[in-house]
């Protein structure tokens, strides 16, 4: 018996030692598939190079066989681009930057300056072959980078998270949300032609990564409900039409790129994948669609009261947020109030005026008073990115001068003269153990959560991405023209249709070229992004905003200048201020005319208007609680400019 026993074990340890050596070896062959496409693409990009430094940029021939070996390049590089986006972005950017310079913004604004980071790679190689007088060093420089930039990717930092299989849901939901915002839209395609090609051999490269992974992780392989879905997007995407503009997005993001993020979300959860990059930092695993307000966080609402979850203690900072918000206490005069300028009947912005009125009550401000709502989905606030927090960017107004003009430690003084104030932020000091008097923190944190709350709203747009409601035709029509020939999806990404693209980390600024007027005599002289991170390429930049309930929140730009969406719409068209003979040496908009019918800008005006959320708007306060300093007691709701 003994002898059986011991024969039972030892083939127990052969068989265990068997399956363990098979799935080991498979994971292996997951490794080398990656390993040998990144081969390729490095032999491909060194041929591009030497055929670069043989030819004569005065030969078309020459140019035409480059144009075909960036082509061939880019085959490679989106075959494996699943993979190298997610592992290393800032890598990414020497291989296929979209700008020569960026100064883009991440998450990490929040803790150290931005830092200049240099663009190269294919996209801009395609670019620059169509500016006077290339030279052939710069040409192979931008690929040479791109070269160099390989060997990041084959380092063991890199290669060992392909040994596990948390990378793997990672870097598919990167990709299908970039399926949902840039792969189909041009913004690091230059020759159009190809951007739907490219994506039908992209899709195959990543179903033979979906086989390989399967068989190298067999006990968390994507499930057939995934591999069905995708099986079915493939499919659309061989039927569509070779045109861009053309492609039919609204479908292809409903009925494919939705359903398979929100069985990826299960799965990551499901697996209890952990992720060890920062790329990951804004994104929630809770979110099943792309169109949940859940997906992403650019701030912290609740400042202060970060940890607190039980709903009554919310609801009681929620009280105190709204009477502030209304209460012109915060301002040095006692006359005027965060609703002065972002008057909630009007989506928290002001639709009567320009610029608002300063303190002074007779000069306007200098820029136009930004929507609250949908805020909190910007890592960076103000049209200049000025501000890393919300709490921040309230601290700010209510101590400037032009606006409400309180002193600092005036403020908590004045706020708890209120017995109802002082009472209501006593009883929550127990929930900010950091804290043990109350301070203006607790202050400023009470207005984000008010205001915050009015962004959680959804638009029909949302309800038809969400299979819930249908929408019109020309919302399809108008949406599927956003994302292409308007080049509207350029800079305002989906989900939040403003500046801050997947994977969610960063605030992206522009160039438009504003002009002081509608005659367009001269540039706006608002310096934008420059006056917080000077650098040419941020001279006259300010960052996207959200597409969503523009209708309702005109006048438009920085600095108010138009007054509907049609006058903007034919700004873009018109190619910004560059496209009307301003001198703009870095605008970012593309100045030539975009060539829309007059139906395809009704048609996207009706898009537009589909972003307009639902939002339950509330009365004000009744009244403001009564403060033992009686000159402060003729204090009016809203205050009185």
């Amino acid at each position: 018996m003994k002898k059986f026993y011991i024969i039972a074990l030892i083939l127990v340890l052969i068989v265990t030692g068997l399956l363990s050596f098979t799935a080991d070896s498979a994971s292996k062959n997951y490794v080398t598939g990656y390993n040998g496409k990144l081969e390729t693409l490095k032999n491909r990009q060194q041929t591009l190079l030497e055929l670069i430094l043989k030819s004569d940029l005065k030969s078309q021939a020459d140019i035409s066989r480059i144009r075909e070996g960036i082509a061939d390049a880019r085959k490679n590089l989106k075959g494996m681009d699943f993979w190298l986006r997610y592992l290393e972005p800032i890598a990414y950017k020497r291989l296929n930057g979209p700008l020569p310079v960026e100064w883009e913004t991440e998450v990490f604004e929040k803790f150290e300056k931005p830092y200049k980071r240099e663009g190269a790679g294919l996209t801009l190689a395609e670019l620059y072959l169509d500016e006077e007088n290339a030279s052939k060093d710069s040409l192979a420089a931008l690929v040479r980078y791109s070269v160099n930039a390989m060997e990041t990717y084959g380092a063991d930092s890199i290669t060992n998270e392909l040994k596990t299989y948390h990378h793997f849901y990672l870097c598919n939901r990167l990709f299908i949300l970039n399926l949902a915002a840039i792969y189909t839209t041009g913004f690091e395609c230059p020759d159009t032609s190809r951007v739907i090609p490219e994506l039908r051999a992209m899709l195959a490269d990543v179903g033979e990564i979906y086989q390989s992974f399967n068989t190298g992780f067999p006990d968390k392989a994507l499930p057939a409900s995934y591999l069905d879905v995708f099986k079915q997007l493939v499919s659309f995407a061989q039927k569509q039409p070779d045109a861009y503009s053309r492609f039919d997005n609204f479908v292809f993001i409903k009925d494919y790129i939705n359903p398979l993020f929100a069985i990826n979300q299960q799965l990551i959860n499901d697996h209890k994948v952990i992720s060890k990059s920062f790329v990951d930092y804004s994104l929630n695993k809770k979110a099943r669609s792309i169109f949940s307000k859940e997906i992403y966080d650019g701030q912290n609402a609740k400042g202060i009261f970060l940890r607190v979850k039980d709903e009554k203690v919310l609801a009681e900072i929620d009280r105190l947020g709204k009477l502030l918000f209304y209460d012109p206490i915060l301002s040095g005069n006692n006359m005027r109030s965060c609703v002065s300028c972002h008057k909630s009947t009007e989506y928290f912005t002001d639709t009567t005026l320009a610029k608002s009125l300063q303190f002074n009550r007779k000069d306007p401000l200098a820029r136009n008073t930004p929507s609250l709502i949908n805020a909190g989905f910007n890592h960076l606030l103000m049209l200049d990115g000025k501000h890393i927090s919300m709490q921040d960017q309230a601290r700010d107004v209510i101590s400037n001068k032009l606006e409400l003009g309180c002193e600092e430690s005036t403020i908590v003084e004045k706020v708890l003269s209120c017995p109802d104030y002082k009472s209501g932020f006593k009883n929550l000091l127990q929930y900010t153990p950091q804290e043990k008097e109350v301070t203006l923190d607790h202050i400023l944190s009470a207005i984000t959560l008010y205001y915050s709350k009015f962004s959680n709203y959804y638009a029909p747009f949302d309800e038809a991405m969400n299979g819930k409601k249908p929408v019109d035709v020309n919302v399809k029509e108008g949406f599927n023209l956003f994302m292409t020939k308007a080049q509207c999806a350029t800079c305002h990404f989906v989900p939040q249709f403003n500046g801050v693209k997947p994977p969610f980390v960063g605030s992206e600024f522009e160039v438009l070229g504003v002009p002081e007027d509608t005659a367009y005599t001269a540039l706006s002289k608002d310096m934008g992004r420059y006056g917080i991170n000077p650098a040419t390429e941020t001279s006259n930049a300010f960052r996207t905003g959200s597409v969503r309930n523009a209708e309702f929140t005109k006048p438009y730009m920085h600095n108010g200048l138009f007054t509907s969406l049609k006058e903007v719409v034919d700004f873009y068209d018109g190619g910004g201020g560059a496209g009307r003979g301003l001198k703009v040496d870095n605008q970012t908009l593309s100045s030539d005319s975009l060539r829309l019918t007059p139906t395809e800008k009704d048609q996207l005006i009706v898009f537009m208007k589909s972003l307009n959320e639902d939002i339950v708007f509330e009365a004000p306060p009744a009244r403001l609680p009564s403060s033992r300093d009686k000159k402060l007691n003729s204090r009016k709701v809203g205050g009185e400019y």
